[in-house]
């Protein structure tokens, strides 16, 4: 067996077991149950659930993200960069060729995302209060991520780095459902459970928004 066929392989079994992993963690939290609604609804699940992936997202709507618009923002592209790398990952595994515009598209956003991971570990690092309230998982994931775009930029330059990139991925991969990447997943879970809740009680769209 190859190199190359060994490592996409190995990505693969590391993709699935991540998925898995997470999986079995979501399901673990409805062993907690439910509770009863008493109380009469005064607004809407559904209302709440489109809010909280909607204008709940944008940083004014919340107390933290508008105080640290630099932050937000920097996060923002971040992830723009992730998913520019994952993109280019997936397409490596497929062996498929991408367009070189496509091609410069990701190198741009891997290095505006490396850059923003970056200067988001510094302020993690510089700052007193940030490192108080920060712990190894956080550094962990912030480097492992960075490498990941690094892997990615490099390998859009040449192909044959993108062995690294693969290699990196594993250890991501594997590591996700460990760590505070996990994220990943409960945020999307998190944020309906959000938006239904506080959607039935009426407190979310704001009522003082929709005047």
């Amino acid at each position: 067996m190859s190199l190359v066929l060994l490592l996409r392989l190995a990505v693969a079994l590391s993709a699935v077991y991540c998925l898995i992993a997470l999986t079995v963690l979501i399901a673990r939290t409805f062993s907690f149950g439910g509770q009863p609604r008493y109380a009469k609804a005064h607004g809407s699940s559904a209302r709440g659930v489109v809010y909280a992936f909607g204008q709940g997202m944008l940083p004014w709507e919340k107390e933290s993200a508008s105080k640290h618009l630099p932050t937000f923002f920097a996060g923002i592209l971040y992830h723009a960069g992730i998913f520019a790398a994952i993109f280019f990952l997936v397409a490596a595994l497929l062996l498929i060729k991408l367009p070189d515009v496509a091609t410069l598209i990701v190198r741009l956003l891997a290095v505006i995302g490396l850059l923003s991971g970056i200067g988001l570990l510094v302020k993690r690092s510089a700052l007193p209060y940030m490192r108080f309230i920060s712990c190894l998982d956080d550094y962990i994931a912030n480097i492992l991520v960075g490498l990941l775009l690094l892997s990615a930029i490099l390998a859009t330059y040449n192909s044959v780095l993108q062995f690294a990139m693969m290699a990196v991925a594993i250890i991501l991969l594997l590591y996700i459902p460990v760590g505070k990447i996990r994220h990943c997943a409960f945020f999307f879970y998190s944020r309906i459970l959000f938006g239904k809740f506080f959607g039935r009680r009426g407190t979310i769209p704001h009522p003082s928004t929709e005047d």
